[in-house]
């Protein structure tokens, strides 16, 4: 059955269909060959989304859209010029302080690249900025979307292999840092060399002026997270907490959000909620059909019985990762290999939260990595450049954050420091 379980998906896959079929499509395969009743099919689908972590799924994207509409964005990348737009590049530092900010409030990188560089991508360019740099960077920039939580695919990982949520949440706070900071040291080296343009030198008024300007927004993940890591709610309640909180900003304070407004921003979460819920559901089918054919204990021992050195399973983790993330999207990766790769990382005595952690950070990065980096596709559409120049424009962003990644490999306390000292590991 593994044979014909690898040959129906690897058909379907290079057949262009898209992943959540191919996975339903192989799992139905499979189960025919096994003669198990298809009703097992619309099981799975349903107990795979019956769980009340992923009910956070929406209601960050809902949020997330919300803020969009509101105005949080403008008000955001405002107060982020003003704190480093008088520094060399200072236009493309903002647009990696602005994502770290964002990424405390949308949870999911498309967000980002889509709110900022819509914004950030036009502004750069009317001030002599590259192209392709500017898109490459908002590109990049965005994958700390789901590092800095709250973060959608920190709860698929979860819910996908019985993790703390929260922990996961705690773990990606000083590697989201890191990896903003790795992006503004490369900024600052190409924007010395190309002589990038500054904006008006520091003032300590106008950052206060923006700050007033945007505190409403700036409060959004201080709420979300302050409650979530200070045990006022569960990842899923904050989700809700933040879904009321951005429209009562967007209608009430900033006024920008119109009850006509309202079914529209519903019907874009809902087609961005059904397509990643349809994934999971259909991924629940085949890890239903590989868990039945014994897949992960066979991986299990080949993996065990190819290296039993934890630090030579992180490194060769990490290569398959980059590879799969290269070509595979994101969630629908972290609920086909976390429940294989989880329990072969505990065997050989590594943290579950770090792993995770490790995990999503990985395939965070694939989204700004060719050829299927979504990431790279919203600053396409953005710009009307080819995948190709904006991918390669893109390596040098990447390759700073493969260096965030080793750090977090293999100096553990990086993801773990703050999840210890809130509890989450004992």
């Amino acid at each position: 059955m593994t044979y014909l379980m690898t040959a129906a998906f690897l058909v379907c896959f290079f057949m262009g269909i898209p992943l959540a079929l191919v996975m339903g499509i192989t799992g139905i395969v499979v189960l025919i060959a096994m003669g198990v009743p298809l009703e097992v099919v619309a099981q799975r689908m349903f107990t795979g989304i019956d769980s009340f972590p992923l009910m956070a799924v929406p209601f960050f994207i809902l949020a997330g859209d919300l803020m969009n509409r509101g105005g949080t964005t403008v008000r955001i990348i405002g107060f982020a010029n003003s704190l480093v737009g008088h520094i060399r590049g200072g236009l493309a530092h903002a647009c990696v302080v602005a994502n770290m900010i964002f990424a405390g409030i949308s949870g999911s990188s498309v967000a980002d690249a889509s709110a900022i560089g819509s914004i950030m991508i036009p502004s750069m360019e009317k001030s002599g900025y590259d192209l392709d740099f500017s898109a490459a960077l908002n590109s990049v920039a965005a994958t700390i979307g789901p590092i800095i939580p709250p973060s959608i695919i920190m709860v698929i990982y979860g819910v996908s292999v019985n993790v703390s949520v929260g922990g996961l949440f705690a773990a990606g706070f000083v590697p989201g840092i890191l990896m903003g900071l790795a992006l503004m040291i490369v900024v600052t080296r190409v924007a010395k060399k190309k002589n990038y343009p500054t904006s008006e030198g520091f003032s300590g008024k106008r950052v206060a002026a923006e700050f007033r300007s945007s505190v409403w927004a700036l409060m959004a993940p201080i709420i979300i997270l302050g409650g979530i890591l200070g045990g006022v709610f569960t990842p899923t309640e904050a989700a809700a907490v933040a879904v009321i909180y951005s429209f009562f900003v967007g209608k009430f304070i900033f006024r920008e959000i119109a009850w006509k407004d309202v079914p529209h921003i519903l019907f874009q979460s809902g087609i961005t909620t059904g397509a990643i819920l349809l994934i999971i559901s259909l991924a629940n089918v085949f890890a239903w059909v590989i868990a039945a054919n014994q897949v992960p204990v066979k991986l299990s021992a080949l993996f065990l019985s190819a290296t039993s050195n934890p630090y030579v399973f992180l490194l060769i983790v990490n290569i398959l990762l980059l590879i799969v993330g290269m070509f595979m999207e994101t969630g629908a990766a972290i609920i086909l290999l976390a429940p294989i790769l989880a329990p072969i990382a505990a065997k050989l005595g590594i943290n579950p939260l770090h792993f995770g952690f490790m995990m999503v950070l990985n395939l965070a990065i694939g989204m700004a990595t060719p050829p299927v980096g979504v990431c790279l596709f919203v600053s396409c559409g953005i710009t009307g450049l080819s995948l190709e120049k904006v991918s390669a424009a893109a390596m040098r962003f990447v390759i700073a954050l493969l260096g965030v990644l080793l750090l977090v490999t293999y100096v553990a306390p990086i993801s773990l420091f703050l999840p210890k000292l809130l509890g989450f590991i004992r």
